[in-house]
């Protein structure tokens, strides 16, 4: 295909993606964290101050606009704070241990700087993670929670996650775009900017020292199936049906969460918000709304 016509696709899909977030009241921030600078997206379409604040957490490697396919829409109903988890996306990324209690402690405080007291949280992979540990610890924050298919209970590695981590660490355009290819069921939904988007961020400073130290991380925890039982806020964990980086098997761990439900999406991958977003967000919303039962 001719340069040029390269050039125009990717300027017309990075067009319509800005053009369909600045459609609803977005602000790009950034905050002090114990002095990290934490950037953050929050999306408020509401005048009220009584608006129910959702927080949403990406996987490893990625960062805030992993969303945005689903923002559109959950931000007609809450308030949507998406920040750049520290280490990844356009955050500080400190030469600190990545484990997963200093990421609970930063959402701690995250949520403690803004002034959240009382916030539904939405993770993904690594980040689903995250939300499961920081639930188990703070009950009298989290309202509900939304867990997609989160990390933390596999007890062997997947080819996809495999050529996932290659690409973090050598992210030459053909290492990511097979790796988001292998990790989508429908390959059509992984476009050119996520793959330019993805090599600029691994190539950032501490980029990827923040990424292996998080995965070290992510090997070390241990007994969280025994310990998911102490998650009381009511729980949907979201999975694609062809995921075959963590595969929905998986699932069976987090059932463990006493006041949770398993929706399986078929034809769909790691990913369902970016590979189904409307079918997710009315998963979603349906359920922080109350629309559905627990089972």
């Amino acid at each position: 295909m001719p340069q040029f016509i390269i050039k125009v696709i990717k300027w017309t899909q990075k067009y319509l993606s800005d053009c369909r977030l600045l459609s609803i009241q977005t602000t790009v921030k950034k905050i002090q964290v114990h002095g990290n600078k934490i950037r953050y997206l929050d999306y408020d379409n509401f005048s009220s101050k009584k608006s129910e604040n959702l927080v949403l957490l990406h996987g490893i490697g990625a960062s805030a606009e992993r969303w945005s396919n689903v923002i559109p829409f959950l931000s007609k109903h809450f308030r949507t704070i998406v920040p750049d988890i520290i280490g990844f996306g356009y955050s500080d990324k400190p030469t600190v241990e990545y484990n997963i209690p200093f990421f609970v402690k930063f959402l701690e405080d995250f949520l403690n700087s803004l002034g959240v007291k009382k916030a539904s949280i939405g993770g993904s992979s690594f980040g689903g993670l995250v939300a499961a540990e920081f639930a188990i610890k703070n009950t009298n924050i989290v309202n509900k929670l939304i867990l997609v298919s989160p990390a933390g209970t596999m007890k062997t590695s997947t080819k996809t996650l495999e050529e996932y981590i290659l690409a973090s660490l050598y992210p030459t355009h053909d290492n990511v775009w097979r790796a988001f290819i292998n990790m989508a069921f429908d390959p059509r939904t992984v476009t050119e900017q996520t793959i330019e988007e993805f090599i600029d961020r691994m190539k950032l400073p501490n980029a990827k020292y923040a990424f292996m130290s998080t995965m070290l991380g992510i090997r070390n925890i241990t007994n969280l199936s025994s310990r998911l039982n102490k998650i009381l806020s009511p729980t949907i964990i979201v999975w694609g049906e062809q995921d075959d980086m963590i595969p929905v098997k998986n699932a069976e761990d987090y059932r463990n969460i006493p006041n949770s439900n398993l929706q399986v999406i078929p034809k769909c991958g790691h990913t369902p918000f970016t590979e189904k977003p409307e079918v997710f967000s009315k998963i979603a919303i349906d359920f922080l709304r109350g629309f559905n039962s627990i089972k």
